[in-house]
């Protein structure tokens, strides 16, 4: 059994007959009234985020989850398709499981959540930062980048983001995937 002073980003537990993983949080201590910790969970299992506050000392149950490695492979109807990179076992994804899938190319690596206790899958993160490049954005201007102005650009997963009016097609970009925002440029 841990308590709210165990809460960390990316920690599962057990909350209300489902598995949550914490997004974010924030211990608060007012200058009246005793202390607390400000959450967002994310359900493991529908992928809703839920904003929840538990008084400070509260006990949580943690769920036994294992991150593994996994290969993006292709993606049909039934879903998204990973192969684990020791064992070479593949395994469907259902879409709402993963964090950012408008920007998995294929041969990707991501970590799997699995819950240990159930042998159950329970979702897929993509790396919050991923290398993709520019199919197609209109091209820039000289002189238009006098202020913070954007353009739509379409990447090689289809995904469509804002960039600043210097970038060009068939630049490669760093994709921040946790808000879909161009990060920088790559070399």
């Amino acid at each position: 059994m841990a308590t709210t002073a165990d809460i960390k980003n990316g920690l599962v537990i057990e909350y209300n007959h489902d598995l949550f993983s914490i997004v974010e949080f924030q211990h608060v201590k007012p200058g009246k009234g005793p202390a607390f910790v400000r959450t967002k969970l994310k359900s493991l299992s529908t992928g809703r985020v839920i904003d929840n506050t538990f008084s400070a000392g509260h006990k949580i149950t943690t769920a036994r989850v294992e991150r593994h490695k996994y290969q993006y492979l292709y993606k049909d109807d039934i879903g998204y398709h990973f192969m684990h990179t020791e064992t070479y076992e593949q395994i469907p994804i259902d879409v709402k499981l993963i964090n950012a899938p408008q920007f998995l190319k294929d041969g990707e690596e991501v970590e799997v959540l699995v819950h240990t206790e159930q042998e159950k899958f329970l979702g897929a993160e993509v790396p919050q930062y991923v290398n993709l490049k520019i199919v197609y954005t209109e091209p820039g201007l000289k002189g238009d980048t006098a202020t913070n102005a954007t353009k739509q650009a379409e990447l090689e997963t289809g995904a469509i983001i804002q960039v600043p009016l210097f970038i060009n097609q068939d630049e490669i970009i760093k994709v921040d995937t946790k808000n879909g925002s161009y990060s920088e440029r790559v070399k």
